[in-house]
């Protein structure tokens, strides 16, 4: 009778094991890349991450943009007229993951030109792709639909947007405390809806 309990107790045990080792590496095929200047994106990637796992990376440029403001807004107007695509710094081994969070301001209420660069580089064929965006609260823009317009051949999911803060007015890290707890449950709410499981 003891050995049938501590024969059913091991097997509980092993069981539990392998459930404790699915979840950690079940996010093992998810890409969480975003840009961020004034980190109000990074903080949503960040959130994101928490909830569904995987990789964090952020995309840096070769040639970082200038800090002043008018003088980045004049930069990126200028690539967005030509099309011309900022070589990026950060390399993604892209075989690894099937599921790509793609995080991103609204600049000019375009997509800005270093998360096109990064559409343009890597062969996301058959991968979903899901986007979430922060904004000055003018919305996305043409951001989501030009993901759509880069990505033919991606399973492309339901966006999230959020506002973040608004550097114009001098207006850096806005989704910190509340403004952050409130963030929090709305992207666990986005990513239920879009059939995405969460930590909680």
């Amino acid at each position: 009778m003891h050995k049938t309990v501590f024969l059913l107790l091991l097997s509980f045990v092993s069981l539990a094991m392998h459930a404790r080792q699915w979840v950690q590496e079940s996010g093992d095929d998810i890409l969480v890349v975003y840009l961020s200047r004034t980190n109000n994106t990074k903080t949503v990637a960040e959130i994101i991450q928490n909830e569904v796992g995987g990789d964090l990376v952020a995309l840096e440029l070769v040639e970082p943009y200038p800090q002043n403001y008018q003088a980045i807004v004049q930069q990126v107007a200028e690539e967005n007229k030509t099309g011309f695509l900022p070589p990026l710094k950060t390399q993604i081994d892209m075989d690894k993951y099937d599921t790509i969070f793609l995080g991103f301001p609204t600049w000019g209420m375009q997509l800005p030109p270093p998360v096109k660069t990064f559409l343009h580089q890597y062969d996301l064929k058959g991968k979903t792709i899901i986007p979430f965006n922060t904004n000055a609260g003018y919305g996305v823009g043409s951001g989501f639909k030009t993901v759509k317009e880069l990505c033919p051949t991606s399973n492309i999911l339901k966006g999230f947007e959020i506002k973040g803060g608004v550097e114009r007015d001098g207006i850096y890290l806005a989704i910190k405390g509340e403004r952050k707890t409130e963030a929090n449950m709305k992207v666990r709410s986005w990513l239920r809806k879009i059939g995405i499981e969460t930590s909680q």
